[in-house]
């Protein structure tokens, strides 16, 4: 059986760097940080004390941007709305914004075929965290009937079905910091083997939480930088001291290619790789290898060389193993042709957006495809004293600003505790 192609109809997105496309793109490009203070809650005794937040959102009024809603649709959705947990919110906005571009309409001969991959890193923590306290303060009889479909990690595409009527294959990955790239590439499967025509994919993530930043601040997994936010997260930079945890959502519209283009969609890019592997070494640390297979992969099922792919969007969180790792695995994967400057270039947007960790597959897979559409490689920023074990395996890692240049295509990595590793490979169309 021949794989069927697989393309991108539809783009959605709530970051630290904006809450639609037009905006993160631009902030991604120009390089404007969205890493700040927390202000989710008091973490004035932690030893990281900065995040990438999302800012200026309202749920309900995100959901309905752009439509003439009735008042009491508004208010039904509102009052769903109270019983979700942030992360919930964030997928099922930046899902809806993806359904909308796409333009594809769900009628009753098609809904069977058109379904949902979205998961979370963590999930409900804010809900979990909130309902704990309350439990203990006054006791089970206190405790939401909501509590649990408000904070389990599969309502970002329960919601999603219910909401648009989606009746095809509805699933949650949750892979770690490789979960919406595994919702995504999982998606793809199901289209080609014919288990559905069109899937809503990707994740979400609320993860600026106080056990979760009091987690990984024990780890010294986080950068420190606490009175220079915007320059905290600098991937392969020498000065480099850990990630930033940062919140939000990333979700992508993917049809079959025939499918899409038997109702005239507006096809944005072609979804034409997909890489897993795992480490099979540690539980936080990296090996490389592992990242080398999950990209070697994808090319192989891509069915295109190395020396095809112009840009990678890479996981680059900015800590110190992470990135000398996955610099390394690049090389490895694309030889000399890493090394030609004008042909092949890494950056990491984490520079500016920080890690969203479930959510971040997601994000990055719509940064990659703007690089495609846009001929823009987007900058590594705070990139200014580079690893002199990064910078003599000789790549291009598009330093604080911007490149120009004719992609054809482009690859997207993620990879999360547990060495679970997932790429992405898309091509202009």
């Amino acid at each position: 059986m021949s794989k069927r192609r697989v393309v991108v109809t539809g783009m959605g997105i709530v970051s630290p760097v904006g809450n639609d496309v037009a905006t993160a793109w631009k902030n991604v490009v120009e390089g404007n940080s969205g890493i700040g203070p927390v202000t989710a809650f008091d973490a004035s005794a932690y030893t990281t004390r900065i995040a990438g937040e999302v800012d200026g959102f309202d749920a309900v009024d995100a959901y309905f941007a752009g439509t003439d809603t009735p008042d009491d649709e508004r208010r039904s959705i509102a009052k769903d709305f109270k019983r979700m947990d942030p992360f919930i919110h964030y997928g099922i906005v930046a899902g809806t914004h993806a359904f909308r571009q796409s333009g594809l309409v769900v009628t009753d001969e098609n809904a069977g075929r058109i379904g949902v991959a979205a998961g979370a890193g963590i999930g409900g923590l804010h809900t979990i965290e909130g309902t704990a306290l309350e439990l203990a303060e006054k006791g089970p009889r206190k405790v939401s009937p909501f509590y649990v479909p408000s904070s389990i990690i599969n309502m970002v595409a329960g919601n999603l079905s219910i909401y648009h009527g989606l009746k095809g294959p509805n699933i949650a990955l949750v892979s770690a910091c490789t979960t919406a790239a595994h919702n995504i590439g999982m998606a793809m499967r199901l289209i080609q083997y014919g288990d559905a025509d069109a899937m809503l994919a990707g994740g979400a993530e609320f993860a600026t939480t106080p056990t979760a930043m009091a987690g990984f601040c024990s780890a010294k997994a986080m950068s420190t930088r606490n009175d220079d936010p915007a320059h905290a997260s600098r991937p392969w930079d020498i000065g480099r001291d850990g990630f930033l945890l940062s919140n939000g959502a990333g979700m992508l519209m993917l049809e079959e290619y025939e499918f899409a283009k038997a109702r005239g969609a507006n096809i944005l890019a072609e979804l034409i790789g997909f890489g897993m592997s795992g480490d099979a070494y540690h539980i936080t640390s990296p090996s490389g290898d592992g990242a080398e297979l999950a990209m070697r992969n994808a090319l192989h099922d891509a069915g295109i060389q190395p020396s095809d792919v112009r840009y990678v969007n890479a996981h680059g969180t900015s800590t110190p193993v992470g990135d000398l790792g996955e610099a390394k695995a690049i090389r490895n994967v694309f030889g000399e042709h890493a090394t030609k400057k004008g042909q092949f270039a890494v950056s990491s947007t984490k520079s500016v957006t920080g890690h969203l960790l479930g959510a971040a597959g997601g994000v990055e897979a719509i940064f990659s495809i703007q690089a495609l559409r846009e001929g823009i490689m987007p900058p590594t920023m705070n990139l200014v004293d580079v690893d002199p074990e990064v910078a003599a395996l000789g790549m291009d890692l598009v330093p604080n600003k911007a490149e120009k240049a004719d992609i054809e295509v482009v690859m997207s990595n993620s990879f999360g505790f547990g060495g679970t590793n997932g790429t992405l490979v898309f091509r202009r169309v």
